[in-house]
């Protein structure tokens, strides 16, 4: 899923594209994208991009006379800046925004059609949109950790939830935890000083490096290859791989459709966390350490 330095970046490359242009015309070949129906998709066309505005990882188009279009990617959404008037080809192809200087395309991968496009009025439709999490790249240590620790939470359910941190999802968490070397199910209420003084500059560091160099590549060419595993990622999608701060082989924990990566020498003391798809069937057989690990893989 996009998350805070994609969707900026997206933001970025439309704002150099369709600010002050009117938006002509909206194609829709999937009806249900639409999740509004008042007021009317119709009532968008004609009017001119006024604003654009992330609200968590949904991007947000304004235009005249305080309507507003929010778009969510969800998982596989993707957009695609083409030709004005590009035709929609095939089942992925959700959408087209038309403009003046070409066509804004929203696809989709796989089966499972999960975007979605809300078109509301004003401040206090956009409100209702918005889950709620603090900005994090504007707010304070102790701002931080109040928002953290409303709940007694793992730090990685807590830093992708979406009603406590803005933005944030599983990629970035994984980079965050591992630059901050703290264990993805460390308890919120249970860290120590000196791990929030480790989390709170992590969590600004890397959604600040991101964000920098996703927004330098969008300034030449408009950002179509966004991915959630990206070259220079420390610990995402790495699994097997070296850590680059101390070599040891990224582990994963693996639950529903996601995956949480982390070293376990630089972020749970050696300890290899047991992937819950496996756990209840190896119980107590399940290694704990590193050395118990690469044993086992050696039988």
């Amino acid at each position: 899923m996009p998350e805070l330095p994609d969707i900026t970046a997206y933001i970025s490359a439309l704002e150099a594209r369709i600010l002050g242009q009117p938006l002509q015309h909206i194609r829709l070949a999937s009806p249900f994208l639409l999740r509004t129906a008042n007021p009317p998709l119709s009532e968008a066309e004609g009017r001119v991009v006024r604003e654009l505005r992330r609200i968590g990882k949904r991007i947000a188009f304004g235009l005249e006379g305080d309507l507003w279009m929010v778009l969510h990617l969800m998982i596989a959404g993707r957009l695609h800046w083409k030709p004005a008037g590009a035709k929609l080809a095939g089942r992925r192809s959700l959408a087209a925004f038309d403009f003046p200087n070409g066509s804004l395309v929203l696809t989709e991968a796989g089966t499972k059609h999960r975007a979605s496009l809300y078109v509301v009025n004003g401040e206090e439709g956009l409100k209702a949109l918005d889950p709620g999490g603090i900005d994090v790249l504007s707010s304070t240590p102790e701002s931080f950790r109040e928002a953290l620790t409303a709940e007694n939470r793992t730090l990685k359910r807590a830093l992708t939830d979406p009603r406590i941190l803005s933005g944030i999802g599983n990629a970035y968490s994984d980079e965050i935890l591992h630059a901050a070397q703290l264990s993805p199910i460390a308890l919120t209420q249970k860290l120590k000083p000196d791990e929030w003084q480790r989390l709170f500059p992590a969590t600004q560091q890397v959604l600040r490096s991101w964000t920098g160099r996703l927004g330098a590549e969008a300034a030449s060419a408009f950002p179509e290859k966004v991915t959630a595993f990206r070259e220079g990622m420390a610990v995402h999608g790495r699994y097997g791989k070296p850590c680059p701060r101390c070599g040891a082989k990224i582990q994963r924990i693996r639950y529903a459709d996601n995956e949480t990566n982390y070293c376990a020498r630089c972020q749970t003391g050696g300890k290899v966390l047991a992937d819950r798809s496996l756990s209840r069937l190896l119980g107590a057989d399940w290694p704990r350490t590193l050395d118990e690990l690469e044993a086992l893989k050696r039988r």
